[in-house]
């Protein structure tokens, strides 16, 4: 990468890149994508530096708090919309509609979800979606009757932090989300699927293998996102944060995002912003949002687009 051009480039090359050559398709949502596959970007997290979009404002809280939320293994979307954190309604949404006929607002199920238990229980669990997997990660054990009986989960996150402390040159250090046999059970099933961490000297460096990639709307908040957990990763090790690979499968641009790429393909990155964390908590899990800040951001304004379900 040539230090002397800004690192956002690289995400506003792979944009243009995807929006003048991608192949025009139909996709899972009927929506409509032009697509490439395999693709690749590297920040250096550095003197705190965060991969954080300058040509838009990304609302990095809220990232930060979805990030949060996945480290708790929760699945239902009530602790994130009492957060005012709404990136994950659009799913349970479109599946109450459909199953009770009912024309509700959004905002409407967001506030039913908040105020009613019962309800939030019924329709607001996504499935055995990220945290799941990550912190509780099922298991059978084998009896002599022929039959499976549920085991321990298995905590990655955990395990992973102590083998970067026990043996720090392990190829093994990775969370996985892709259960195969839990992934109908999904509302979506793990787009930023695989994170592989790699110890250099005192530098943790982390890969993470994204399979399904929204360039305009997710890849923003994911970039955040592993930046964030590299660097809680690395305070809890005792490593200094190094380099975020970034690789991408179907690395996509929704045909109705047009006006949104146009509007960001104008406009040129500046300003190098920071993370800084206030405190390191006894554990990677006990950590919360006033723990993190972000300084020397200046974004340009919100470009908004509609989600793809």
């Amino acid at each position: 990468m040539d230090n002397a051009r800004h690192p956002e480039w690289q995400y506003l090359d792979l944009m243009r890149h995807i929006w003048a050559h991608g192949d025009e398709r139909v996709d899972r949502t009927g929506v409509g994508t032009r697509s490439v596959f395999g693709t690749m970007l590297r920040f250096d997290l550095s003197d705190d530096r965060v991969p954080l979009l300058t040509t838009k404002r990304v609302f990095w809280k809220a990232a930060a708090k979805e990030m949060l939320w996945f480290l708790t293994g929760s699945t239902n979307i009530r602790p994130l919309l009492e957060q005012g954190v709404s990136i994950w309604s659009d799913w349970p949404l479109k599946k109450y509609r459909q199953a009770s006929g009912a024309d509700i607002t959004q905002a409407d199920f967001e506030r039913r979800i908040v105020e009613d238990n019962a309800f939030a229980q019924r329709w607001g669990d996504l499935g055995p979606v990220y945290g799941k997997q990550w912190v509780d990660w099922p298991t059978y054990r084998y009896g002599p009757d022929g039959t499976y009986t549920r085991g321990p989960g298995i905590n990655q996150v955990a395990q992973v932090v102590e083998s970067l402390k026990a043996n720090p040159g392990s190829r093994r250090h990775i969370i996985e989300g892709w259960n195969v046999a839990e992934l109908d059970a999904m509302a979506l099933p793990p787009c930023h699927k695989t994170y592989q961490f790699h110890v250099a000297g005192d530098r943790l460096n982390c890969l993470l293998y994204q399979r399904s990639c929204d360039v305009a709307l997710g890849l923003p908040f994911n970039l955040f996102g592993a930046a964030l957990l590299t660097r809680m990763m690395a305070a809890q090790t005792g490593l200094q944060a190094g380099e975020l690979v970034w690789s991408g499968g179907d690395t996509h641009l929704y045909l109705n995002h047009g006006d949104l790429v146009e509007a960001q393909l104008g406009r040129q990155p500046a300003g190098q912003p920071r993370l800084v964390l206030n405190r390191v908590p006894d554990t990677i899990f006990d950590h919360d949002i006033a723990d993190f800040a972000v300084t020397d951001y200046e974004p340009q304004g919100v470009l908004r687009a509609p989600v793809a379900v």
